[in-house]
């Protein structure tokens, strides 16, 4: 299976667990506050991978298949992630929320696909070609058509720029956790996952907010584990695999899936217009998953770590005595290669066009 079709089953799959939680939470939400209810679906998802992490640390040591380890250098960005992931987003959302429509909340709140694409784009060094743009673009419009509802359509400038700035908080945030992909994921997320609960319980605790049963509570921590533990691990591979990019195009599907699980789960109807939305989402990832990009490219001289096998990129001499069997992680040297191949923007794929 080739790394771009791999990625797209994972960033999809990502997508799926954590559009679930949309009408999950709702069922738990007469019983919380959002602010309490999102700190506990991020200690879930921390705890979970917590445990998943105990039971990896149970296989023999010096296991030379294990994923690049976190450090101190990873550290100014995780923090910008749990910033902007854990502490700017969700409060931005909960001003904008009260100062909006639900239409308007809806059709705002995906502004994050497209502001992670142009930040994905401008600043980090992305491509996206024509036919990925057109392909992004059609599951986009499926996100703005699934997000719009009859009702009133009212808010204020206030209510406007809080929700814009929650989806480019979280913009920046997956484009940070991109540039941290190439490091264990499950590390990754857990870390995120706790800092950024731990942020918002402070939030809720500072602002007297009540918590809930302990049955309530138990119920948010296991979904907080699927969907935003384990969804968020798989995104990270497909950030790996695929860029920020392309891997938002994929995980903008989760509404849809959030739609379709809510007709058994709360007794909804699907509306014209979410078929509608489904199948332009369905046609921008048929038309993402024949997308191909090559070209004559050169790579630069780079130094870094993550887990690899000898495959063209990567071919460097051991340390003596270090064992060779593959895939393995450590510090390696990439020398300048210049190659023609379909590619994506990976972290090793950042070129000018």
């Amino acid at each position: 299976m080739s790394p771009r079709v791999k990625g797209a089953m994972l960033g999809l799959s990502a997508a799926a667990l954590f559009g679930v939680s949309a009408p999950v939470a709702k069922l738990l939400l007469p019983s919380s506050t959002p602010l309490v209810l999102a700190s506990l679906l991020y200690l879930g998802g921390g705890l979970g991978l917590t445990c998943l992490e105990a039971l990896r640390r149970m296989r023999p040591s010096g296991d030379s298949r294990s994923e690049a380890r976190l450090g101190r250098k990873d550290v100014p960005l995780l923090l910008g992630v749990i910033l902007c992931g854990g502490v700017l987003g969700p409060v931005l959302m909960l001003v904008g929320l009260q100062r909006l429509s639900g239409v308007a909340a809806s059709l705002l709140l995906n502004l994050e696909g497209p502001f992670t694409i142009l930040l994905a784009l401008l600043v980090f060094g992305e491509h996206l070609g024509r036919s990925g743009a057109l392909a992004a673009g059609f599951v986009m419009a499926g996100a703005a058509v699934l997000g719009f509802q009859e009702g009133e359509l009212h808010g204020d400038v206030l209510g406007v720029l809080s929700l814009a700035g929650a989806c480019l908080a979280w913009a920046v945030d997956n484009n940070l956790t991109q540039r941290l992909s190439l490091k264990d994921p499950i590390a990754l997320v857990r870390t995120k996952a706790l800092g950024s609960g731990a942020c918002t319980l402070v939030l809720a605790w500072l602002t007297g907010q009540p918590f809930p049963s302990g049955k309530v509570l138990g119920a948010a921590l296991v979904l907080g584990f699927a969907s935003y533990g384990l969804s968020i691990v798989l995104d990270a591979y497909a950030l790996r695999l695929l860029g920020a990019a392309r891997e938002a195009a994929y995980f903008a599907t989760a509404p849809f899936v959030g739609a379709l699980v809510a007709v058994p789960l709360l007794g909804e109807q699907l509306r014209p217009l979410d078929l509608l939305a489904g199948a332009l989402m369905a046609t921008g990832v048929v038309l993402l998953l024949r997308e191909r990009h090559g070209h004559v490219h050169t790579h630069v001289a780079l130094e870094h770590e993550h887990l690899h096998v000898h495959d063209a990129h990567h071919q460097h001499a051991h340390p003596p005595g270090m064992d060779a069997t593959e895939p393995h992680s450590h510090p390696h040297r990439h020398e300048p290669l210049t190659h023609d191949h379909p590619h994506v923007s990976d972290l090793h794929h950042r070129h000018k066009h």
